[in-house]
């Protein structure tokens, strides 16, 4: 099935082409994968389309960490930045660690507040409130550090950008480490070490890493700098291997590639975080009913929304705070505060999201013929919640999109807006904001290729949008155009069996950089649809043999997707899925999450 069209779908219900994963050369290197390994023909394909070949199967299967791990010095400043660490550990200081209020950012502060502990330092931890401080250091932040007796200040998931307020701090005579992984711009602020594989003096090829990434790598190089020097013995170093799991979740959540060093990370995090050792993480485990060995998914959709609500519209320190804590009865409290925030979170993500929507599908024309990139606006939208309604306008769209809440700002700077982007595949959206700071049409931004924040003055806003279609819109069509859902094999609902998905999980963890295999079930037909609580659709197919199997399309209701599915009720249909095991009720069985479908032709 190697055609320009599979199964002969060039125009789906959701207007794909489907086209197979796999070319010539990658399905005899599937062929050649089975054969010498003895692996099933799916799975085969699988891993050889992710770029394993017979040499490297194994090694894909079967991740190791210590195979994956680079020298942490390869990284510029690194080891000034351990040394001067190293320094603070010996003369216990008092450190300060300045934290972003996401995920990633959270469990990069907790990674450094925990190892710091551990040699019986006091971190103070700084998370900034996204309202009242925004983005990144700040200099009242910074002065009041100093007022606590901060002597080195450690900016983890942010600084790469903050000369203004990292130059405050100089003045105060603290010394300045950035841990940070954000795109960099050609001037960087003059800090005693700024780490950053993103820095574009740096060649260290590990650009692909989220800031916690960055800071394991980090503690790693301390670790051997203490072992080698006046340090204590081998003995009293911190184990960073149980660590792991708090930066397999910032790899999720931060929706880095799951490749190469990051795909080890995530593999052995899962083991960590299997054997429920981190205290934080069992208690928010348990509020989100998490009653399953975790997954890569569950990171992305149960715990790190859950996290990322204290810093959208909470406490910003929560995060932090839950993965350091000792106490079970602490977690218990954070958790749950956690998650009353997620569901408060979730009520107005949907209406701003019905109001985003509206002006989007103006934007983007009935017949997807309008903007390249979407720049949606509201008075009264949520600043903690744009970035969310940015990536929901993203999937609907298929194109960038950027949410912004016009009301925001600090007290008395209400004529400025806030917001966030996100991007599609082959769309650079930090290096375009760069580009919009460095000509003055933004206040100030910053990111990464998927994703941006910004601040931006109201009146210049369709300014920005003019300046991003200019500057976006070739790539964007060349996106566009080469957008198909990739198809992993095809296969019936007989063959659809918990073992099945089981083995299919070898090839994982999944996420952005190794995405879920996408199965299709050919020619089965659709013999029911019910609507669940006016969202979802609860689907089930027969297939040509008889067998029944059952699906869930999300969020599909009033969609075209859910639209479609209602339509073509009765009818047989090339269905287009994930699959994964479900232990509901104490039984494993298949789960499908519907993508596409296409009638026959």
């Amino acid at each position: 099935m190697t055609g320009d069209a599979y199964l002969g779908v060039t125009r789906s219900a959701l207007g794909r082409r489907w086209r197979d994963r796999l070319d010539d050369r990658t399905a005899r290197e599937a062929q050649g994968i089975g054969a010498t390994h003895g692996v099933s023909e799916v799975l085969a394909r699988i891993i050889a389309s992710r770029g394993a070949d017979v040499h490297s199967a194994p090694a894909f299967l079967a991740p190791k960490l210590r195979e994956a791990m680079p020298d942490p010095s390869v990284m510029i400043d690194m080891d000034k930045a351990v040394t001067r660490l190293a320094q603070a550990v010996m003369a216990r200081e008092n450190v300060a660690i300045f934290g972003d209020y996401d995920v990633d950012g959270a469990c990069s502060a907790a990674l450094l507040g925990d190892y710091l502990t551990g040699f019986g330092l006091e971190p103070i931890i700084h998370i900034p409130d996204r309202l009242t401080e925004g983005y990144g250091p700040n200099s009242e932040a910074i002065r009041m550090l100093r007022e606590k007796g901060a002597s080195l200040l450690v900016c983890v998931d942010c600084g790469t950008s903050g000369h203004n307020p990292l130059t405050e701090a100089a003045r105060l005579g603290m010394d300045v480490i950035v841990l940070d992984h954000h795109q960099a711009p050609e001037e960087l602020p003059a800090v005693h070490a700024l780490v950053n594989p993103n820095r574009q003096d740096d060649l260290s090829g590990l650009g692909h890493l989220c800031a916690a990434g960055v800071v394991f790598l980090t503690l790693v190089g301390l670790n051997r700098l203490l072992k080698q020097g006046a340090g204590p013995g081998p003995g009293s170093l911190p184990d960073l291997m149980a660590t792991l799991d708090i930066v397999a979740l910032a790899s999720v959540a931060d929706v880095v590639p799951l490749t190469g060093l990051n795909r080890a990370f995530v593999t052995q995090g899962l083991k960590v975080m299997r054997a429920r050792g981190r205290i934080g993480l069992v208690a928010l485990s348990d509020v989100a009913r998490l009653d399953a060995e975790p997954e890569a998914w569950h990171l992305g959709f149960l715990l790190g929304p859950r996290i990322n609500a204290g810093g959208r519209i909470g406490d910003a320190a929560l995060g932090a705070r839950l993965l350091m804590t000792h106490d079970p009865d602490e977690a218990r409290g954070i958790a749950a505060k956690l998650d009353h925030l997620n569901r408060e979170r979730q009520a107005v993500e949907e209406a701003m999201l019905a109001e985003a929507e509206e002006e989007a599908l103006a934007l983007a024309g009935l017949d997807n013929d309008g903007r390249s990139v979407l720049v949606v606006a509201g008075e009264r939208w949520h600043p903690g919640i744009v970035g969310i309604v940015a990536g929901r306008i993203k999937e609907r769209f298929q194109r960038p999109a950027f949410a912004l809440a016009t009301g925001a700002g600090k007290p008395g700077e209400g004529e400025f807006a806030t917001g966030s982007g996100r991007s599609i595949a082959g769309v650079d959206l930090g290096a375009a904001v760069r580009a919009a700071v460095e000509v003055g049409i933004l206040v100030k931004g910053g990111g990464h290729a998927m994703a941006a924040g910004v601040t931006i003055a109201r009146e210049r806003i369709a300014e920005f949008s003019a300046f991003l279609e200019a500057r976006l819109a070739p790539a964007v069509a060349t996106s566009r155009e080469a957008d198909a859902l990739m198809i992993d094999a095809a296969l019936t609902a007989e063959s659809l069996t918990p073992e099945f998905v089981t083995d299919l999980a070898r090839a994982g963890p999944f996420g952005q950089g190794n995405p879920e295999p996408v199965i299709v079930l050919p020619a089965h037909k659709l013999v029911d649809v019910r609507d669940i609580k006016g969202a979802h659709l609860k689907l089930t197919f027969l297939s040509p043999g008889g067998a029944r199997i059952e699906a869930m399309a999300f969020r599909a209701v009033g969609r075209p997707l859910g639209e479609a599915i209602v339509r073509l009720r009765g009818q047989s249909v090339h269905l287009a899925a994930t699959a994964g095991r479900d232990t509901w009720g104490g039984r494993p069985r298949v789960s499908l999450r519907v993508l596409d479908l296409a009638p026959l032709r």
